[in-house]
């Protein structure tokens, strides 16, 4: 019968194995946590410095350029600036944008290379793709675990379960666009005897960038959902404001730091995109 099954002690191994890398291989995730510390300050206190009115003009300005004088989505990015200002969480704001540029830019320095090797790899690929599938339907809580295990409290923790959370688009559509290219492409760089970096660079990459591009569009809202779970591990920020007001039932609150998150992914998104058809145009 089924219930003379020993039952397997995978939460007793989990815990030896947690325990033995917090005891010896903190050689490995000290200088991990001190590099991410470390920059991630440095970032948000960059973006707290700059004055809030400048800070908005540049972003306009960006927004202005990248979106070749189309004056939607600048004024929308004016304005939900302007509202995040008046809403007094302007700062919130900041701390959480350096959470998810962080996480983002890890990301794709990790996730970009990835992709390319599974594009060029067919074992790769098949190694590297049920990781993927296991990242993506792990609920985001999971992550914390790890992360205060082996990073304490903090937005280090916050940074690397988001890092997991979000890499899995930029890995999957950085292989799909670099497949996708058309074999006549490849064997036309093949016949005028290009290497293999030169038809990456010149033929794959190029021609792949769109995919690429709405992969690392996804990565960054990724990272953003997760900024309300990361604020339970001491991630400051917006989420702390969102985590805060449902503790205390507060819903106006609630509503206003919600909503400033809103508008940072509603920009994120629209630049990303932007900068995106700009690239494609």
């Amino acid at each position: 019968m089924m219930t003379n099954i020993p039952q397997i002690p995978l939460v007793k191994w989990a815990d030896l194995l947690v325990a033995w890398l917090r005891k010896d291989a903190q050689w490995f995730f000290s200088p991990i946590k001190t590099l991410l510390d470390g920059f991630v300050s440095g970032l948000s206190e960059i973006l707290t410095t700059i004055p809030p009115l400048l800070f908005v003009i540049i972003i306009v300005g960006i927004t202005i350029f990248i979106t070749k004088r189309k004056w939607g989505l600048p004024i929308f990015v004016l304005l939900g600036l302007l509202l995040i200002q008046n809403l007094g969480y302007w700062e919130d704001t900041m701390l959480t944008l350096s959470l998810v540029l962080t996480a983002s830019l890890i990301s794709i320095i990790i996730g970009v290379p990835l992709g390319i090797w599974m594009s060029r790899n067919k074992i790769i690929q098949d190694i590297v793709t049920p990781i993927l599938d296991f990242m993506q339907t792990m609920p985001a809580f999971v992550y914390l675990i790890p992360a205060v295990s082996f990073f304490g409290i903090g937005m280090v923790p916050g940074i690397i379960a988001s890092v997991i959370f979000a890499m899995p688009p930029v890995v999957r559509l950085t292989n799909l666009g670099i497949r996708q290219v058309s074999t006549e492409l490849i064997e036309a760089a093949d016949a005028f005897g290009s290497t293999g970096m030169q038809k990456l660079f010149k033929v794959q990459l190029p021609m792949a960038k769109n995919t690429i591009m709405a992969g690392i569009n996804q990565t960054i809202m990724l990272a953003l959902s997760m900024v309300v779970i990361a604020s339970m591990i001491g991630a400051e920020g917006l989420g702390v404001e969102v985590f805060r007001a449902v503790t205390r039932n507060e819903a106006g609150q609630g509503f206003a730091s919600g909503l400033s998150i809103v508008i940072l992914a509603i920009v994120l998104d629209r630049i990303t995109q932007a900068l995106n058809i700009q690239k494609h145009s």
